[in-house]
């Protein structure tokens, strides 16, 4: 075969290729076009901010129940979530009176094992996608009272001094 023959024959066959792919995603696109719209959205709550109520269906947490609650918003894959692990042991200290929960987008499993090797005792774990809470950072603690409101936040790994105030918080 000729250098042009193998150029032509290599020319249609990419030719094809292209046109198949080309039909699959429009086939995807106009008969199944639901499918593609739920994997490119997904729902994302404002911001988390002083003030603000948290919805506590999507937390699975009755907010009546408790005085006040400690929301932690960790991930298993987060360092500064790690590195604050001394911090949260302390938490659990001073808040004997608080409902604790954990939040974290791995699965409850993971997530538990997660704070079992760090060493941090909560009164439950969930599976939130944290963007739905409004949580754009972790290490996130939310202190949320009976109604739902975020009466403080707190953000990121925090500095010895901010840490003191945390806990003066909470008590």
């Amino acid at each position: 075969m000729s250098l042009s023959g193998k150029i032509e024959t290599t020319a249609n066959v990419a030719t094809i290729i292209v046109a198949v792919l080309l039909s699959m995603f429009l086939v995807k696109a106009y008969f199944f076009p639901n499918v593609i719209a739920r994997t490119q959205t997904t729902a994302i709550a404002p911001e988390v901010t002083k003030g603000k109520t948290v919805d506590g269906r999507a937390l699975g947490v009755d907010w009546k129940k408790n005085r006040r609650t400690l929301v932690l918003a960790i991930s298993t894959t987060c360092h500064f979530c790690t590195e604050s692990a001394p911090f949260f042991r302390r938490l659990a200290e001073v808040t004997k009176d608080l409902k604790t929960v954990a939040v974290l987008p791995q699965p409850v499993p993971e997530a538990q094992q997660y704070l079992s090797k760090v060493g941090v005792h909560v009164d439950e774990v969930r599976q939130v996608p944290l963007n739905t809470v409004g949580v754009r950072a972790t290490p996130t603690v939310l202190l949320v009272n009976d109604s739902g409101v975020v009466t403080d936040v707190w953000v990121g790994k925090l500095p010895p001094e901010q840490e003191t105030q945390v806990l003066t918080a909470l008590r």
